[in-house]
């Protein structure tokens, strides 16, 4: 891992953060990315890595991010796309779904992940090496226990991306999988939908956990970080469900 490195977006939320801190405890060379602001630049701080700021549903600014990182760090070989998220909005019925909130869904959790793909792939094509690891959710499999339209389609999105990346650039030395977490209290609108559950729904999701308990971000970087190493090199095309059982 010391010859390595990564882009790892997302790092606002616990799961992004998580999973920086671990490669760059494996010996990666890591650059943290989330939307520009006071937020990003915390988080880089508390984890002690530099930053490179974006909207990442706009692919100009992915390709503006990505050339500066490859400038003054290297062209990352590693992408663990983690951003993404309901974007604070909340489940509504299907009449009540508006279009932009849609498609502001779909550029976060999809855009981003399409964007950073083509920005970085040419150089890992052309090292022989790399490694994608898309972040996706257990509502990318089945309904989505927070009642957004988009979120549940973008998920499934995802993970379509992700076996169609595979398809085409695993013959090029280069994996790509996904990690679909279960419920973890990460960030804000986790903890908003988890208090918003109750005691009694709150009992109930825990009872459905083979585990009995909610996941932890570590939980998921552990999973990164074994798609990432080498002994992982031939796995890919892989939705892989880290959620103590519930699937």
């Amino acid at each position: 891992m010391t010859a390595r490195t990564a882009l790892v977006t997302g790092v606002v939320g616990g799961i992004g953060a998580a999973i920086a801190s671990r490669l760059a405890a494996d010996g990666a060379k890591v650059i943290v990315s989330d939307l520009p602001g006071d937020a990003l630049q915390d988080a880089a701080a508390q984890l002690g890595l530099p930053a490179a700021e974006a909207d990442l549903g706009d692919p100009g600014a992915v390709q503006a991010m990505t050339q500066r990182i490859a400038a003054d760090f290297g062209a990352p070989d590693i992408l663990v796309n983690a951003a993404g998220g309901v974007g604070n909005q909340i489940g509504t019925p299907l009449e009540g779904v508006d279009p932009d909130a849609w498609h502001h869904i779909f550029a976060i959790n999809v855009d981003a992940s399409l964007y950073l793909s083509q920005a970085l792939v040419p150089a890992m094509k052309t090292a022989g090496w790399g490694r994608i690891v898309t972040i996706s959710s257990g509502a990318g499999l089945r309904p989505s226990l927070t009642g957004i339209h988009a979120y549940t389609a973008a998920k499934h999105a995802l993970v379509g991306l992700t076996k169609q990346l595979s398809l085409e650039l695993a013959q090029h030395g280069i994996s790509v999988n996904s990690i679909a977490p279960g419920f973890i209290l990460s960030n804000p609108a986790s903890r908003r939908q988890w208090d918003a559950f109750g005691k009694e729904g709150q009992a109930q999701l825990k009872g459905r956990i083979h585990t009995r308990r909610l996941g932890e971000p570590e939980d998921i970087a552990s999973a990164a970080a074994f798609l990432i190493s080498q002994e992982a090199g031939w796995i890919t095309g892989q939705i892989l469900s880290v959620d103590g059982g519930i699937t």
